[in-house]
């Protein structure tokens, strides 16, 4: 099998199709000025295809480089493409306060007054966000929730009661963001409690 085909010449002048480099490295080309490098990596039968960015962006010694970097991870039992998405979700960390506004305005057209009236924020303004609010989402359990409800779950049950309810509601909403969050850690606080 032929490795290193294409030359930047070459793939100037390529029409829009699939051309192979070698080696799993693909050009797609989208029309005449435009393309994408894609890796195919093949594993027990399992294949799987990362971007590995825009031609002519990135040059075809680049995008060896890429491919063989993501080949050695590969060979050693580690998923480049997974573990593209972990550093990702890494960097997009969300804190509870920023979930919490996510998950209001996806809610807000649901509530009366389209939430104007802060009735759904305010057990969470005053009980959640000043405690954990900061706290990234992905980090948030049942010990922290407990802790930052716990002084006002008999003086103010049914202010504890909703933001605790409230709480479930982002995490549901995290989780369907694509972020790692223990969907039953309001749940558990309310069992702490």
């Amino acid at each position: 099998m032929k490795f290193n085909v294409l030359s930047h010449l070459m793939a100037k002048r390529l029409a829009a199709g699939k051309y192979a480099d070698g080696q799993g490295l693909w050009l797609v080309k989208r029309n005449s000025d435009f393309g994408q490098w894609v890796l195919r990596l093949t594993r027990y039968g399992q294949r799987r295809e990362m971007g590995l960015g825009r031609w002519p962006d990135v040059s075809i010694a680049e995008a060896r480089e890429r491919a063989a970097e993501f080949r050695r991870q590969w060979r050693d039992g580690i998923d480049p493409i997974d573990e593209r998405e972990k550093s990702k979700c890494a960097a997009r960390q969300m804190t509870v306060a920023e979930a919490i506004a996510s998950c209001f305005e996806a809610r807000k057209a649901e509530l009366k007054g389209d939430g104007e009236a802060g009735k759904w924020m305010s057990p969470l303004e005053n009980h959640i966000i000043p405690k954990i609010g900061k706290l990234p989402i992905t980090k948030l359990d049942q010990h922290k929730l407990k802790e930052a409800v716990d002084p006002i779950w008999h003086s103010k049950a049914d202010a504890a009661a909703k933001a605790v309810n409230r709480v479930n509601l982002t995490l549901r909403h995290a989780a369907a963001l694509g972020l790692d969050v223990d969907l039953q850690a309001a749940m558990k606080a309310r069992a702490l409690l």
